[in-house]
């Protein structure tokens, strides 16, 4: 079993595929990663030697990843908050930021309908 960065990859996936499951990874850097590391793009996770694993590894220190990639988003959008500009505002307000409609669609930034009950009209 693969362990790197704290992830367990899958053992039978290739291992451009497999370095994606790291959070902060995406196919272009995993072809980056593996080219720099001198292992082939195809050759499937379970395949690789242990030399292999070091040198992605040491490939991999040197990017942002995982819990330290986590902890700078979340500090980039706590400063926007703090300084009060629209999309800090958009973000404390559970609001889509990037000029979507809301008026029908963006359910995943607001969460399930809350229906809100009509008025009750007097009788005479």
């Amino acid at each position: 079993m693969a362990r790197i960065a704290g992830i367990d990859l899958p053992r039978n996936k290739r291992g451009e595929i497999g370095l994606t499951y790291i959070f902060g990874i995406g196919r272009s850097t995993a072809r980056n990663i593996l080219t720099q590391a001198g292992v082939d793009v195809n050759t499937k996770v379970e395949e690789w030697t242990d030399d292999q694993l070091t040198a992605i590894r040491t490939v991999i220190n040197e990017i942002k990843v995982e819990g330290a990639l986590r902890s700078e988003i979340q500090l980039n959008i706590k400063r926007l908050m703090d300084i009060g500009c629209y999309r800090g505002t958009r973000h404390r307000k559970g609001l889509p930021l990037r000029g979507q409609k809301t008026k029908n669609n963006s359910r995943t930034r607001k969460g399930r309908r809350k229906t809100v009950a009509n008025k009750k009209k007097a009788t005479k």
